[in-house]
């Protein structure tokens, strides 16, 4: 059997940081390359970058939103890119913002197929939601690490609610840990 931790990737990682201070949309959008703004369908600047690939929400009240990215180091390298872009555009930003992670969501493979109904019935349902006519995967909540983890038949899991790379590795082995003392994997 695989070893779920082996096949853990980072698909997104999201950070919320700010400038500290409002901001002008309009002209930010108009003098910021590569930047989009249409405040009808969404009330920030939208600023992609291809190299780390990640957007940046840029609100008014000076707050931003990082996401897309595959690690936190190139969440921390997206951020600075865009500082330096407000800077150059005579927008004052700190030496060193305060960034905080608000959310990773990673993927794992057990490596073997589930029984989604018995694990449905062996987690207890106090812990999970599964409604097959609604959504083919699993959903289990997780105190601890606090993360919230999909399981599919196929043995694939996707875990969402991380503060730290740590926490999907943690929560792949205490999945795995639970099923194989069910009885359930493999």
């Amino acid at each position: 059997m695989t070893n779920p931790a082996d096949t853990i990737e980072i698909q997104n990682v999201v950070a919320s940081t700010g400038i500290g201070q409002e901001l002008d949309l309009d002209t930010l959008a108009a003098d910021l390359t590569g930047s989009s703004y249409d405040p009808e369908n969404f009330p920030g600047v939208v600023y992609r970058l291809q190299e780390p690939k990640a957007a940046m929400l840029i609100f008014r009240s000076g707050k931003m939103v990082c996401t897309g990215a595959n690690s936190i180091d190139a969440v921390h390298e997206a951020l600075s890119i865009a500082f330096d872009r407000l800077r150059e555009l005579n927008i004052p930003v700190d030496d060193d913002p305060e960034i905080t992670v608000q959310n990773i969501v990673s993927t794992a493979d057990l490596g073997a197929t589930l029984n989604l109904n018995a694990i449905a019935i062996g987690f207890g349902l106090e812990n999970i939601e599964y409604e097959p006519e609604q959504f083919p995967g699993l959903v289990y909540r997780m105190d601890d690490p606090d993360v919230v983890v999909l399981l599919f038949g196929s043995g694939k899991l996707v875990i969402t609610g991380g503060k730290t790379t740590d926490d999907a590795s943690e929560a792949a082995a205490a999945v795995t840990e639970e099923l194989e003392s069910l009885g359930l994997l493999g």
